[in-house]
């Protein structure tokens, strides 16, 4: 089996050195067809993405197919949020009517209708007063007082005090923030889908919107789900914008340090294009949306990329310095180094493809992609990098380029070399009771990470309310937009939630005509939970039954129908509801009857206040244990609300984070025993390579609570991928290790293997350490905590590389029986023949 996989290297060898013009041509050529895929990427953001197969989410979007999302109150509308000292003053409702106008007379609006507190307040003023111009005389004509005594006389209209803040005070009619609805015909719009993807049909309309409302009011601000879309879309646009630049910066600037020389420095800046290049021309052949997450995937693959130029670059070096021609050294590299990548992209494409055991499909897109991504990273690094190396060297005499240095970084006798030498020195001195103490620590780490909390809010794909200064600061194309979606969500949060809290929703599908119907919803708001708001010994709620009391208090025609049908008087009809839901819809109280009720009168929406001191966990318990108080069977009631909605997508989001990493361990351990018992005869060595990796996650662990980082959509999977991204230091340098056992004894291997080996990875860490941590520059807080966590994890699997894992290699050297002052050889006298047979005829081609 290892010489099968020896003449595999042995082919691939002989393609890069002696077809090396093919090799380019073809990756070349490759990479054009990847770039034709690029322009197919679409994008894809916001929440809905992760919520899709949710059960509450599915719920949630019945209801709101049903009867309205919040704050629109039908498909296809805009929100218009006027603020003041007093929103029902005289100037202020004709600011509102004027804008109204202004707003249906623009035929490219496609508006239908228009709705607010100042239209109900005109009809009360003038019940003919059926269109706009008309509503704008009948408040020009009136006065302060009568204004006033419009205003009280709509207090009980919900419709009316729906539309209007807390604050409202019924006494001076005033309050602080109303909404006005605009209506818009789209036709094939669908509430669901708008606002989620990054583009809406709305989005276009609301922004000319924003223009027309800006010329004639300075007080009411526009929003909607074509506002959001176009915020959760051009947040991306941002990021990268920002965070790109600043990662070549610093990429740029330590591979300048890494390779001191222009043409290695312009290649391996080639190949990493290439790695982008064709993995997001991929995305765009395979139908992929690039998401938010998708942000992260570039850092990753430079991550790896840079790694493997590093290794590559950096051994061949040796090899020349050790007398090898150009051919020779670059056999001999890839001889070794091959393995090692293989290793390296199995190892981290078990890691990626991990995050497939998430019941979320933005992070199995994302896992996906990044293992595709990282192949990609392991063909151009592994093969076309050393071929165009080879051609470029064969021809580099003869061009006017200097070279400014060849040597390799971590030489015997460099400052460099001898800092890395750390573990190697506590290795020959107690590696055991080192390696105790390191044992003792991750699992203190891990008890400690066990505190780590999980969330999901939408607010966790907008940019903040405030940019920062320093990124206002940036000059054009750099500077960021100017956004608001954040802020008004916090205005509407605060302006218009009971109580200043959130709420929570039942959804029920049954027979609304049913007699007991409308009698179970009453009795389930009795002992209301603790996390929800207790009005009179019962839960504060709007439904159906609600609206009907609202309109019996203030209508006797209506009332004597629920008396007709409420046997035992408690003013919840409990027989002939047909009638009463007949007679209450041709009321005033439609507008909020068919809130509750659908038109088939097959479900109903109950809608429960909760406090705002109540956390995600409680409310959601509390929902579903009052939904339980309904008809069970197919009768059953969902609990649901963005709360719920988002308690479900931060479950599994930890589910996520626990199944990928058990996924990740499991199969990285299976993976590196059968891949070092096939290629070095060494099962052991697998298990050896993972010690490092497990402390590295540990101590990433940890470390998210040290920082109050929890568990988010793009948290998630930090943990498989420390296992991914961190292993390719631990499988570097037990390849190494291995190789150079088999010739020099123990700590002399151990020795070259960390100054090697430990050079390439130095310059890898402190490129790919700051070309990710620069995601903390991006407008998204959550992207910014996990590019310092990634990078934290590079920084974590480097260390614990170079410092544990040679007291690792000490112990298990020792397991073997091995003398260490004698080389170990290769297998058995047969295979290490051969390795010579082969090693002779490499040097005669």
């Amino acid at each position: 089996m290892a010489l099968d996989h020896q003449r595999a290297i042995d082919w691939v060898d002989e393609r890069i050195v002696e077809r090396s013009g093919r090799v380019v041509v073809l990756f070349l050529v490759l990479t054009l067809v990847f770039t034709a895929g690029l322009g197919n990427v679409s994008t894809e953001s916001g929440t809905e993405q992760f919520a899709e197969d949710i059960p509450a989410n599915r719920a949630l979007e019945d209801i709101n197919r049903e009867f309205g999302a919040p704050f629109e109150s039908e498909p296809g509308s805009t929100q218009l949020i006027q603020r003041g000292q007093n929103v029902l003053s005289k100037p202020a409702l004709l600011e509102m009517l004027r804008t109204q106008e202004a707003l249906e007379e623009r035929t490219g609006l496609r508006v239908s209708s228009t709705s607010s507190a100042a239209t109900v307040v005109a009809q009360s003023l003038d019940p003919e007063a059926t269109t706009l111009d008309a509503q704008i005389t009948a408040v020009e004509r009136a006065s302060p007082s009568e204004i006033r005594a419009a205003v009280r006389a709509n207090a009980d209209n919900p419709g009316f005090t729906g539309t209007l803040s807390n604050d409202f005070n019924r006494r001076s009619a005033s309050a602080s923030a109303t909404i006005g609805v605009v209506r818009h015909d789209i036709p094939g719009y669908e509430s669901a889908a708008a606002g989620q993807g990054g583009s809406s049909p709305l989005t276009p309309i609301q922004r000319q919107t924003q223009h027309v409302v800006a010329a004639t009011s300075d007080d009411i601000t526009v929003f909607g789900s074509g506002v959001t879309a176009d915020e959760f879309g051009s947040v991306i646009t941002d990021s990268l914008l920002i965070v790109t630049p600043a990662a070549v910066i610093f990429i740029v600037f330590f591979l300048v340090v890494a390779y001191r020389d222009l043409i290695d420095l312009l290649l391996g800046g080639l190949s990493l294009f290439m790695t982008i290049i064709w993995t997001f021309g991929f995305l765009g052949l395979a139908g992929i949306p690039f998401s938010q997450m998708m942000i992260a995937v570039p850092p990753l693959l430079l991550a790896v990329g840079i790694d493997f130029g590093i290794h590559a670059i950096n051994r061949y070096r040796e090899d020349r310095q050790d007398g090898h021609d150009i051919d020779g050294a670059m056999q001999l590299a890839t001889d070794q180094l091959l393995v090692a990548f293989f290793i390296v992209t199995g190892t981290t494409v078990i890691g990626f493809l991990s995050n497939l055991a998430s019941d979320l499909a933005p992070i199995q897109d994302f896992g996906i992609v990044a293992a595709v991504g990282i192949v990609f990273t392991f063909l151009i690094f592994g093969i076309f990098l050393p071929a165009a190396k080879v051609w470029i060297d064969r021809r580099r005499d003869g061009w006017p380029i200097p070279t400014f240095s060849e040597t390799p970084l971590g030489q015997e006798g460099s400052r460099l070399g001898e800092a890395l030498r750390g573990g190697v020195v506590v290795a020959g001195k107690a590696p055991a009771l080192f390696l105790l103490a390191v044992v003792l620590l991750s699992a203190g780490a891990g008890a400690y990470a066990t505190g780590v909390d999980t969330s999901f809010s939408q607010e966790d794909f907008l940019p903040p309310e405030e940019t920062p200064a320093y990124l206002d600061a940036l000059p054009e194309p750099f500077a960021p937009s100017e956004y608001s979606v954040v802020a008004t969500l916090n205005f509407l949060e605060e302006k218009f939630e009971t109580t200043q809290g959130g709420s929570a929703t039942v959804f029920w599908e049954t027979n609304m005509e049913r007699d007991t119907a409308l009698e179970e919803i009453h009795r389930a708001g009795d002992d209301p939970p603790d996390s929800f708001v207790h009005s009179g010994g019962r839960a504060d709620s709007e439904s159906i039954v609600t609206v009907i009391r609202s309109q019996t208090a203030r209508d006797p025609e209506f009332r004597a129908v629920v008396d007709r049908n409420d046997a035992d008087g408690n003013g919840v009809p409990d027989r002939n509801l047909g009638d009463v839901y007949d007679a209450l819809l041709n009321t005033p109280a439609r507008s909020q009857a068919v809130d509750y009720l659908s038109e088939d009168r097959r479900s109903t929406r109950i809608t429960y206040s909760t406090k705002a001191s109540a956390s995600q966990n409680a409310v959601t318990e509390d929902a579903r244990a009052v939904a339980d108080k309904f008809r069970g069977g197919d009768d059953a009631a969902v609990a649901t609300g963005d709360i719920v909605v988002f308690k479900a997508v931060s479950d599994l989001i930890l589910q996520s984070a626990i199944s990928s990493l058990a996924l990740a361990l499991g199969a990285t351990v299976v993976f590196l025993v059968l891949v070092y018992w096939l290629v070095e005869g060494y099962p052991s060595l697998g298990v050896a390579n993972t010690v490092p990796i497990g402390v590295a996650v540990a101590l990433i662990a940890g470390t998210m609570r040290l920082l109050d980082i929890s568990f988010n959509a793009f948290t998630a999977t930090i943990l498989a991928i420390t296992i991914g991204l961190g292993i390719d230091y631990s499988v570097h340098v037990v390849h190494r290790f291995v190789d150079e056992r088999r010739t020099h004894s123990l700590f002399t291997a151990l020795d070259r293997t960390v100054r090697g080996t430990g050079g390439a990875l130095a310059g890898s860490m402190l490129t790919t350490t700051f070309g990710i941590g620069v995601l903390v520059l991006s407008l998204l807080s959550v992207l910014g905590q996990f590019g310092v966590l990634t990078a934290l994890s590079i920084a974590y699997s480097f260390f614990v590389s170079l410092l544990v894992l040679p007291s690792v290699l000490v112990l298990w050297d020792r397991y073997q029986g091995n003398d260490p002052a004698v080389p170990i050889g290769h297998g058995t006298a047969q295979s290490e023949a051969k390795q010579s047979k082969r090693r002779a005829a490499r040097w005669e081609r």
